[in-house]
């Protein structure tokens, strides 16, 4: 693995800089977390073009927590809509939507998904065009519940997507890291959200509302479900893991 920080450029124009607070795994590391160590099918991980950890977690630590990195290339998208939702009425067709998917889940041979509600309901911060919001799943019989906080980038041609990788349980934390997380991503100029041009640039067909709404993603639950086994079940296959980890970690200190 070759973890990096401090500034790290990803394609579409996106600018990490990490300084000590993170580190990150490109995708073929982030890949191999998310399919050989997590158990995660290949597929389910073939959309990330990285992961960003807190400096103080290894990757398989099972009381870490993770951020998997996409990139969405859907068009600029219109935020007129995200002072007017009625986040109340969204959260009840969201949960109806889920409901109706599960019977497909449970053929595919998936738990079936109970979405609880907000874990933070969505807040919208129109000078930055950044989004984020957190909703609280149950999958299957888990008593152990599961936290999809979800962070969005608005840019000129597309949406930088950070997903928390994490249990309620870590949702402080989660809440604590944030505005750290927030100041990690931003978009070169040429690629930022007020560099729209109207009549050459796509649209997006989804606004705020449509951003938050979309479809539950199945890779998501099924990378948290995996973490939350590991913390149950995996505490001492994680022991050497952690060893070589910290033997890579200190081999690139002294590269």
């Amino acid at each position: 693995m070759d973890p990096k920080t401090g500034a790290v450029d990803l394609p579409e124009g996106i600018h990490l800089d990490l300084k000590d607070k993170f580190y990150f795994l490109g995708k073929k590391d982030a890949t191999s977390v998310l399919t050989e160590a997590w158990g995660n099918p290949p597929d389910t991980a073939s959309e990330a073009i990285g992961m960003i950890f807190p400096a103080k977690y290894e990757p398989i630590a099972g009381n870490g927590w993770g951020i998997e990195l996409r990139y969405e290339k859907i068009g600029h998208v219109d935020d007129a809509d995200a002072a007017s939702i009625d986040y109340t009425e969204l959260l009840s067709s969201m949960q109806a939507d889920t409901l109706s998917a599960n019977d497909q889940r449970v053929k595919d041979g998936f738990p079936p998904i109970k979405l609880i509600g907000w874990a933070s309901p969505p807040v919208y911060d129109f000078v930055h065009k950044r989004l984020h919001w957190a909703k609280e799943l149950q999958f299957g019989d888990d008593t152990v519940h599961t936290l999809n906080y979800d962070v969005r980038f608005l840019g000129r041609e597309g949406v930088f997507v950070m997903s928390y990788i994490a249990t309620v349980e870590q949702l402080p934390e989660i809440k604590q890291s944030l505005d750290e997380v927030l100041g990690v991503a931003d978009f070169n100029t040429g690629k930022k959200y007020t560099d729209f041009l109207p009549g050459t640039d796509t649209v997006a067909a989804v606004g705020i509302g449509g951003l938050i709404a979309g479809k539950l993603a199945a890779k998501a639950g099924l990378i948290a479900v995996a973490v939350i086994a590991l913390k149950k079940f995996g505490i001492l296959l994680l022991v050497p893991l952690a060893g070589l980890w910290r033997f890579i970690r200190g081999n690139k200190g002294t590269s």
